[in-house]
C-alpha cells in the first residue's frame, strides 16, 4: 500500500499545484462522517467533500440506488433520450424548490455550470447584459462564475480579464460594519454612475455566504433586493449550491426568507458524492432560451439523478432539517463555551449546521488567518478536518455530514475544544 508520502510526491509530479488539496494525506476509504487515509489513519470529516455530502460517506440508500440505476442504464445524454429518473428528478425539485409558482429544471454537472447556465437564462429572459453580485460571494471558478465570486485570491487571481458587465456590492455584515442599507446604497450608486438598472439582467446572491465565511443574509436585505428586482424587471438568482439540501436548518436557505427567487442554482449534496447540478426557477423565465441552447453531455446523468433521489429520500425520512438545527445548536454552545478563555474569536455565526467562527486579533481586530490555520493543523493532528474560509483566509467552517453520529460528534467537538485552547506562554528564565 502506498505512504502518503509517495501518493503525494505521485501528486506533484502529476498534477498541477492549482489543484491545492486542504490535507497532506490522500483518502482510501470512507463511511458517513469518518475518512481513513492510505496509511489506515482515521479522520472526523467536518469539510463533508466541500459541502457535497450533507448525508456523509457512501449512505447506504444513496449506493443500493445507484446500484440499482447501474444495472439498468449507466448514461443515455438527457438530450438523446431522458431517463425516467431524470424526468421524476425535474418534477421534484419544481416542487421542493421555494417559490409558489409554475417552475422547470434544467439540469447540469458543476455548481459553476449552474450558475453560467442561471446568467444564460437571465438574459436571454431580460435581453440585458448586466449582472450585479456580492463582495465575498463565491459562485465557481469557469470564467463567469469567477467573474461573479467577490474574492481574489486564489480564485481570481492572474486569470483576467472577465466577462462583464458584472458589477459587486458590499455584504451586508454586522462584524465588518455593513448595513443592509450600505449594500442598497452602493446598488443606487451603481445605478447612478456605471449601468442604468434597465440593463441588469439579474442579481446573484447567496442566503448564506460559504466561502465568505458564512455570512447570512438579513431578511430585511432580501425583501429589499426582491423589491428592486420587482421594480426594475431583474432576475433575482438564489445560489444555493452550498446552502441547500438541509445545511441552513431547511430544504433550502431561501425558507429563512419570506420572498422566493426567480432562479435557484443547485449542486453539492443533490448528488450525495455523485457530480450533479442544476437551475430551478419561473416557467416563464426557464422557458426563454431557444432550444439546444442549454445542456450538455452529462447533465441528466440517470446514476446521479438516481443517487439525488435517495438524497431527498434521507433528508425527508431522518429529519436532516431538524437534526441540522439540533447539531448546530450544540455547536454553536460549545463554541460559545470556549469563547472567554480564547479572546481571537471575534464572531460565531450561521443558521443551522452552516456554522462559522472568526478569528481577529484581540488588540488590534486585524484579521488573524495564521490562527485559523493553527486551530485546522492542530485539529487535523488529533484527527479531525477543517476547512478555512473568508476573504481574509481567517475563519473556519463547519461542513459535517448531518448523519453524523452523536458519539463521533462529540468526540469532534472535544477536539476541536482542545484546538482552541490559548498556546502556552512561554515563561521568561532570568540569566
Amino acid at each position: 500500500m502506498p505512504t502518503n508520502h509517495a501518493l503525494q510526491r505521485r501528486r506533484e509530479a502529476a498534477m498541477p499545484r492549482g489543484l491545492a488539496a486542504v490535507a497532506p494525506f490522500h483518502a482510501a476509504r470512507g463511511i458517513n462522517a469518518e475518512l481513513w487515509d492510505a496509511e489506515g489513519r482515521r479522520f472526523i470529516d467536518f469539510t463533508g467533500g466541500l459541502g457535497a455530502l450533507n448525508i456523509g460517506h457512501r449512505h447506504p440508500r444513496v449506493m443500493a440506488a445507484v446500484q440499482a440505476q447501474l444495472d439498468a442504464l449507466m448514461h443515455a445524454g438527457a438530450h438523446t433520450a431522458a431517463p425516467e429518473c431524470v424526468v421524476a428528478l425535474a418534477e421534484r425539485l419544481n416542487e421542493l424548490v421555494p417559490g409558489d409558482f409554475a417552475k422547470r429544471t434544467a439540469f447540469f454537472t458543476t455548481g459553476a455550470e449552474a450558475v453560467e447556465n442561471a446568467v444564460k437564462i437571465a438574459r436571454a429572459h431580460t435581453r440585458r447584459p448586466g449582472l450585479i453580485a456580492l463582495n465575498g460571494g463565491y459562485h465557481g471558478r469557469t470564467f463567469m462564475a469567477m467573474a461573479l465570486t467577490g474574492k481574489v485570491n486564489p480564485y481570481k487571481k492572474g486569470f483576467g480579464p472577465f466577462p462583464g458587465p458584472v458589477y459587486h456590492v458590499p455584504a451586508p455584515s454586522e462584524l465588518n460594519n455593513v448595513s443592509v442599507q450600505d449594500m442598497l446604497g452602493a446598488i443606487d450608486a451603481l445605478f447612478r454612475n456605471d449601468i442604468e438598472p434597465e440593463q441588469v439582467a439579474a442579481i446573484l446572491i447567496e442566503p448564506v455566504q460559504g466561502e465568505g465565511g458564512c455570512h447570512a443574509m438579513p431578511p430585511d436585505a432580501m425583501l429589499a433586493l426582491r423589491r428592486l428586482c420587482d421594480q426594475h424587471g431583474i432576475v433575482l438568482i438564489a445560489d444555493e449550491i452550498q446552502t441547500g439540501f438541509g445545511r441552513t436548518g431547511r430544504l433550502f436557505a431561501m425558507e429563512h426568507h419570506e420572498v422566493a427567487a426567480d432562479l435557484t442554482t443547485l449542486a453539492k449534496s443533490l448528488g450525495g458524492g455523485l457530480p450533479i447540478s442544476a437551475v430551478t426557477g419561473r416557467a416563464e423565465i426557464m422557458e426563454a432560451p431557444m432550444p439546444g441552447s442549454l445542456g450538455g453531455t452529462y447533465a441528466g446523468n440517470p446514476m446521479a439523478a438516481a443517487a439525488a433521489h435517495a438524497v431527498l429520500d434521507v433528508i425527508r425520512d431522518e429529519k436532516l432539517c431538524e437534526r441540522a438545527e439540533r447539531l448546530g445548536a450544540r455547536l454553536q454552545a460549545r463554541l460559545k463555551r470556549v469563547r472567554p478563555t480564547q479572546r481571537k474569536i471575534a464572531e460565531i455565526r450561521g443558521p443551522g449546521s452552516m456554522i462559522a467562527v472568526e478569528f481577529l486579533h484581540p488588540t488590534t481586530y486585524a484579521p488573524d488567518p495564521e490562527f485559523a490555520q493553527q486551530v485546522q493543523q492542530r485539529a487535523q493532528a488529533e484527527g479531525l478536518l477543517l476547512a478555512t474560509c473568508g476573504v481574509h483566509g481567517n475563519v473556519i467552517r463547519f461542513l459535517y455530514p448531518l448523519t453524523i453520529e452523536d458519539k463521533l460528534f462529540d468526540e469532534a467537538l472535544a477536539i476541536l475544544s482542545k484546538a482552541l485552547e490559548p498556546a502556552p506562554q512561554k515563561v521568561a528564565v532570568a540569566a
